[in-house]
């Protein structure tokens, strides 16, 4: 019998609200008593826990563990090993759920198809198939229920949320939570996501190295979505490669972000190791799409207008670019705290030289930056960032995650000014605009 039965979710679901359960009592104890408690030895436990659901509460947490300072940096460690893994459907029950989605004669719609998945990850699964025209395809179904278990880890998330802010309210979380909702609840549908993929391969067309996969619409619905398949490895797993694949595949990924962004106000919401590949001789497969975050022009022109400021020192625009993205009650102590934050993610675009995405610290990335950024907040009362801001740090620290990952040595300065060193508000809202409509997706 299949582990998606009602029975077994409540199991998994019971064993990550006891442990959190457990949380709330000892850092109550903590604040209260004095009671110390051993976080490492229970960050440990909350990782085996999550690490047991099928559901989105895994991507979540691995989310959280990007946003520096949401929680406490022992869970952010213990968090950040969870992998986009988890037990696959079984055979009956899968050609079920395809069918309930194709109709019933499904299976003659296919050449071929794997019935033992390729990959599961938190939404769904994932089977190769061939296609009546011999096209290799990858078909994505959703797991039962996924709407209903979406809204369990919300709640399980506000408790998480709840908790840290009983204790410590450097970083206010009320906008964090509301966008982290909006964007899962979108991940559910993929008929969403497939116009997503196709708003990729128009902004990336004319980029030869990034391959995005093509859906097949007339095999795709709302729980299933059906696309190209594109072979290639773990872009981790080039650690040990020569410095010039590792700088090339840096390049790929930075080009592949940050055209979206600069050009059309979109940036892919999930900086996971999994969702991109390294293609053998070269280039770069950009997969998942059901995490997209489209950006107003003024949003991408107050992070354009950042750079400027730190790079010429005019606090007066900088001021200006944070009030864009939707920070409010300013003072002049909190903009040092920002800049402080903003100069160490802008670091490497403002050097002209060769250098590693990190080459003044070590360990993970931002992490030292973020702990004083964090114990000035706190002093300081806290902040909150606005919603839009959620997704565009995320992206920030992943990427430099990876890039430190990979140890590039790269001028991050002349990748950056190719890129936005002529940035155009006006034009990147004429592109937009027009790129939405041609996929069916409506501007921000």
């Amino acid at each position: 019998m299949s582990d998606d039965s009602l029975t077994g979710r409540v199991r998994r679901y019971a064993q990550v609200g006891t442990t959190m359960a457990g949380l709330g009592v000892r850092l109550a104890g903590e604040k209260y008593l004095g009671i110390e408690i051993d976080r490492a030895k229970h960050a440990a436990d909350l990782k085996v826990a999550l690490g047991g659901l099928k559901g989105p509460l895994m991507k979540v947490a691995q989310l959280l563990a990007t946003i520096p300072d949401a929680i406490p940096k022992e869970y952010a460690k213990e968090l950040q090993q969870l992998q986009s893994n988890a037990p696959a459907m079984g055979g009956p029950f899968m050609k079920r759920r395809i069918a309930g989605e194709l109709g019933p004669g499904w299976r003659s719609k296919f050449a071929d198809f794997e019935e033992t998945a390729a990959a599961a990850a938190s939404l769904g699964q994932v089977h190769r198939a061939t296609l009546p025209d011999g096209r290799a395809v990858a078909v994505k179904l959703q797991y039962p229920d996924m709407a209903s278990a979406v809204e369990a880890d919300l709640k399980q998330l506000k408790l998480i949320f709840n908790i840290h802010a009983a204790r410590d309210n450097a970083i206010k979380t009320d906008e964090i939570y509301a966008e982290i909702g909006e964007r899962l609840r979108e991940e559910l549908d993929y008929e969403h996501e497939r116009k997503q993929m196709d708003l990729y391969r128009l902004m990336l067309a004319d980029e030869p190295a990034v391959r995005v996969p093509e859906a097949i619409p007339e095999l795709s619905t709302k729980r299933l979505l059906t696309m190209t398949w594109l072979d290639g490895r773990s872009l981790m797993t080039l650690s040990d490669a020569p410095l010039e694949v590792r700088n090339q595949a840096a390049i790929d990924l930075f080009r592949a972000w940050y055209v979206p962004f600069y050009f059309y106000g979109t940036i892919h919401g999930d900086p996971h190791p999994g969702n991109y590949q390294y293609r053998e001789g070269g280039g770069l497969n950009l997969l998942d799409f059901g995490c997209v975050r489209i950006f107003t022009p003024s949003f991408v022109q107050g992070v354009v207008d950042l750079y400027h400021a730190l790079d010429r020192g005019d606090r007066e625009l900088a001021v200006s670019a944070y009030e864009r993205w939707g920070f409010q009650n300013l003072s002049a102590d909190l903009i040092d705290v920002l800049n402080n934050w903003a100069s160490f993610l802008y670091g490497p675009l403002l050097e002209d030289r060769t250098r590693l995405i990190d080459d003044a610290r070590g360990g993970s990335y931002g992490r030292e930056v973020a702990e004083k950024v964090h114990e000035e907040l706190r002093r300081l009362g806290g902040v909150k960032p606005p919603r839009e801001f959620v997704f565009m740090d995320r992206a920030a620290i992943g990427l430099g995650s990876v890039f430190t990952h990979l140890k590039a040595e790269v001028n991050w300065y002349r990748l950056f000014q190719d890129i936005a060193g002529t940035f155009d508000a006006e034009a990147l809202a004429q592109r937009q605009k027009s790129a939405l409509e041609k996929v069916g997706l409506t501007t921000p």
